[in-house]
């Protein structure tokens, strides 16, 4: 069986990031943890957004790359993000704030074979 991935998007989801790569040029997004912005997908423009060293890669969205704090992804490890957009208003820091839309994560468990066969150590 082949790795799954840990991150995947929605229609809607590469809708609004091909818009906001044309405003911006290269992006990142980032899973927050919470503080003033709750626990969602922040959108930056790369270069934005200072990565520290613990920080998980989890794979890339049409070309822009995931990633989240380690200790969040010890927590989140079992599971494949799915990132959409629903009505509403974005992160104040997200770069779809001001839209209409917001970022937001859903999830799901992997099953026992989905998960033996990721990459067991954190991907960075």
């Amino acid at each position: 069986m082949n790795a799954p991935q840990r991150v995947v998007a929605t229609e809607a989801t590469l809708a609004l990031l091909r818009q906001l790569k044309g405003r911006h040029g290269d992006l990142i997004f980032f899973q927050s943890g919470g503080c003033c912005d709750g626990s969602a997908p922040m959108c930056y423009q790369a270069g934005e957004f200072q990565l520290g060293d613990t920080d998980v890669h989890l794979g890339e969205i049409d070309g822009v790359p995931f990633y989240m704090g380690a200790d969040q992804f010890e927590y989140w490890k079992h599971t494949q993000l799915i990132i959409d957009v629903v009505n509403g208003n974005g992160g104040m820091f997200s770069l779809e704030n001001g839209s209409g839309k917001r970022f937001l994560t859903r999830s799901r468990l992997f099953s026992d074979d989905e998960y033996e066969a990721l990459p067991q150590t954190a991907p960075h």
